[in-house]
């Protein structure tokens, strides 16, 4: 089979292509800073930012409604697509993302059973996500330890456990119907009322996790040559894959937690970037980061602004969007 990776790409190119990046990123957080309901010129937006125009409306529409929702846009974007190209280069598998591991799964499942057990906690939603995008990928990873942890055996281990939670899913809301109401907003993903303290808990996770990747970046493109010569190469090659696997996890389990089950961006932005950059994990990840926040962000847009005043959840948006893509590279593998 053709590989699916393609050849290396000169550094200037790359360089290119992540200023080129920053100033996309940049430019979907101004225009989600003035655009909506409410337009906001881009100079009273600066006076916001630097602590000036305090009490005034566009102060407390930036502030309360629209900061957080930027700010959930670009973390969001940047962590699933940096999951996703982890996922696919360690799996070598183009078609892998974050619920290919079972994070999806995970969360929907725990944010299933907190909207049943404490439908007014809305504020536990966040934790239980990320609790349960955790678990499910730590249940994948513990089947695939003891079964050798392949690529072929994470992947159907992933499925697998996929199809247990959503039957768990299933049950919940059969037994607890009231959960529906909490848990489809979530299912379907969008940042619609999102706060700084809905953010806050996954901060952390996701920098540290993307630091940690990032620093073993030469690894991975070690791993990426096969396990037979990353342990030539003195590279454990089994033990690299479940800590790279479970940083993709982390990332992707703390972003579910703030967006719901936002689809595709994981899948589209490596490949974008793998075409730009080439396949060199550090600047990949790098990239892949900065394009999927600027797409989640001019998603987002999108979303709020097509229908104006009425809002489509940015999960509907996406997969508009990642659908067709998916099926363009479902065709493109079929005649490789």
């Amino acid at each position: 089979m053709k590989n699916w990776r393609t050849s290396s790409i000169p550094q200037h190119k790359t360089g290119t292509t992540a200023s080129v990046l920053v100033g996309l990123v940049l430019l979907a957080a101004l225009l989600n800073l003035c655009l909506g309901a409410e337009t906001i010129p881009p100079g009273t937006v600066g006076r916001v930012l630097t602590g000036g125009e305090n009490g005034t409306v566009a102060f407390r529409i930036i502030q309360y409604v629209r900061l957080p929702r930027a700010c959930a846009c670009l973390l969001t974007g940047a962590a699933l697509a940096a999951s996703g190209t982890i996922i696919q280069g360690v799996l070598s598998n183009a078609l892998a993302a974050p619920s290919t591991i079972g994070v999806n799964a995970g969360a929907g499942l725990m944010v299933a059973v907190c909207c049943a057990v404490a439908p007014s906690a809305v504020t536990l939603v966040p934790y239980a996500a990320l609790l349960g995008g955790f678990l499910g990928v730590s249940l994948v990873l513990f089947i695939a330890e003891r079964t050798g942890a392949s690529k072929i055996t994470l992947v159907l281990a992933g499925v697998a456990v996929s199809s247990i939670f959503s039957a768990g899913i299933d049950a919940v809301i059969t037994f607890a119907p009231d959960a529906l109401n909490g848990y489809s907003d979530f299912r379907i993903g969008g940042f619609s009322g999102v706060s700084m303290s809905k953010i806050a808990p996954a901060v952390w996770p996701i920098a540290l996790s993307f630091a940690a990747a990032l620093s073993l970046h030469n690894e991975m493109d070690i791993l990426m040559l096969g396990t037979e010569q990353a342990q030539s190469l003195g590279v454990s090659a089994k033990k690299l894959r479940l800590l790279v696997l479970m940083l993709a996890a982390v990332m992707a389990g703390a972003a579910v937690s703030i967006s719901g089950l936002i689809g595709f961006v994981g899948l589209i932005v490596p490949h974008i970037m793998r075409r730009l950059v080439g396949e060199e994990s550090g600047p990949l990840l790098v990239t892949s980061a900065l394009g999927g926040a600027a797409l989640l962000g001019f998603c987002d847009l999108l979303a709020r602004m097509l229908f104006a005043p009425f809002e489509l959840p940015v999960g509907i948006v996406m997969a508009l969007v990642g659908g067709p893509f998916f099926i363009w590279l479902l065709q493109r593998r079929g005649h490789s």
